[in-house]
């Protein structure tokens, strides 16, 4: 599976071997094939080093570890953060046989949407998962796409009250809404949105109940061990449960719902259209249709 970032992580692999060896996991080198970093050309020079998007590649890296141990990863480096550079690694990451592509990255929609969606997220047979935002209730691409699963967040909390031992609401910095120009795909049936709504499914990205990263290459001061949140650990969590549950199609999760946590408290903010913006039975805007209960919601 690929992981698509913007500039280099020049301790990546490093970093990587630190998270996988603290928790048991096993080597994932370049050396031993597992690991392989190009830039969005597929060469092996890397791009500019950015300490920035070195926590996000960390965090990426690392929650597909925790995920899907074995799986085999893709690194590839965006020249920039712009969508052209992103999109263009996305193509990459396809066309050197990436089954799925995990994107941590979005922002607002803009009037020429519809061609970049078709010209760099269209990859049948690849599951292609985007972060919903972490700026609570607002539409945002690429998450809007219709060929991609939008991955929203929620809190999670240890609570032995419970059967299932936690308890799980809407996170409040969660993106989610109704598309202003890209079309309802067909497996997308909920009443209150005519275009593409977003999330689909969801996963755990409240920084408060967050999850251990390790980035060496330090910013603004931080480095080493550190808790991370947001849509941006979503997006490579479910990515990871795509790889596990091998089900290639956005569409997998709504011919599922029985195999989802479905999380029914929470908002993400204020909005006309109740459920775009507050979680409740069934399908919702913060966190979708749930979150993964094991891999069956993401089986073919």
């Amino acid at each position: 599976m690929a992981i698509v970032d913007a500039y280099d992580d020049p301790k990546a692999e490093a970093d990587l071997g630190t998270y996988r060896s603290t928790y048991g996991l096993p080597p994932c080198t370049t050396a031993s094939g597992c690991l392989r970093k190009v830039n969005q050309s597929g060469g092996t020079t890397p791009p500019t080093a950015n300490s920035g998007w070195a926590q996000e590649i960390s965090l990426d890296l690392d929650m597909v570890s925790a995920i899907c141990p074995n799986c085999r990863i893709l690194l590839v480096e965006a020249s920039s953060a712009s969508y052209a550079n992103l999109g263009a690694a996305v193509n990459r990451a396809a066309a050197m046989g990436a089954t799925q592509i995990s994107n941590s990255y979005g922002g607002a929609e803009f009037s020429s949407v519809s061609s970049y969606d078709s010209s760099y997220y269209k990859h049948p047979g690849v599951d292609v998962t985007v972060s919903s935002g972490d700026d609570g209730y607002g539409v945002g691409f690429p998450a809007s796409s219709q060929y991609v699963t939008a991955v929203g967040g929620t809190s999670l909390v240890q609570d032995s009250s419970t059967a299932r031992g936690w308890t799980e609401s809407a996170w409040s910095g969660a993106g989610s809404g109704c598309s202003g120009y890209i079309a309802n795909p067909s497996w997308q049936h909920d009443a209150g949105c005519s275009r593409r709504s977003e999330a689909d499914v969801s996963a755990v990205a409240d920084p408060n109940t967050g999850v251990a990263v390790y980035d060496s290459y330090k910013y603004r001061g931080a480095a080493g061990w550190m808790v991370f949140g947001g849509t941006s650990a979503s997006a490579p969590i479910i990515a990871g449960t795509y790889a596990l549950g091998g089900g290639r199609n956005p569409s997998s999760p709504y011919g599922h719902t029985t195999a989802l946590h479905d999380v029914t408290s929470g908002s993400n903010g204020t909005c006309s259209v109740t459920y775009l913006c507050t979680a409740g039975a069934g399908f919702d805007g913060p966190t979708g249709l749930g979150t993964p209960n094991n891999v069956g919601a993401f089986s073919s």
